[in-house]
Order: structure tokens, then sequence, then C-alpha cells
């Protein structure tokens, strides 16, 4: 079931696609903290402590990707650091 449930919160218009949300270690916190007012790393440090010891850190970071999240923090990652694995993920298909 576990399997199954991770396959499903990758699709962004699946049944359990908004699942992870109400998941979230982040669920609640200040915005503030998630949206930065720059993309500077060392305003994003507290967002991504919260996002490494989250249980949906992954299916986070995937709806970023998938959607082009262009602000905040998401999956432990900036928009900088996002746009990076893009660009990898493109050079490596």
């Amino acid at each position: 079931m576990v399997v199954e449930r991770t396959k499903r919160t990758k699709e962004v218009g699946g049944p359990m696609a908004k699942d992870w949300r109400a998941a979230g270690l982040c669920r609640g916190s200040d915005s503030l903290v998630f949206y930065p007012p720059s993309d500077d790393d060392s305003l994003a440090e507290e967002a991504k402590t919260i996002c490494s010891m989250c249980a949906v850190r992954r299916p986070c970071l995937e709806f970023a990707l998938t959607n082009r999240e262009k602000h905040g923090v998401w999956g432990g990652l900036t928009e900088r650091e996002r746009r990076r694995v893009l660009r990898q993920r493109r050079r490596s298909a």
C-alpha cells in the first residue's frame, strides 16, 4: 500500500495528489519562513531545516518541479536549486 500511495502522490492531478500537503511539517508555519524576500540561501535555512525532517519532502519537491513553482522553498530547495535540478534532469534525459 505504501508503494502505491507514493506512486499516486507523484501524479499531479491524481486522486492522492494533495494528500501530501496535509502531512507537511510546514502546514501552519509562518509563510515568511518558506517564502523569504530573496532567494538567498541563508534566508531559506529555517525552511530547509523543517523540510529536511519532513516525511513528504519528495512529493512536495516533485510538485514544485512539475508545476515550475517560481517562489519559495519547496521540498527543501529554493527556486535556484530547483532550476538546477531541472537542468540536470534535461541533460541526463
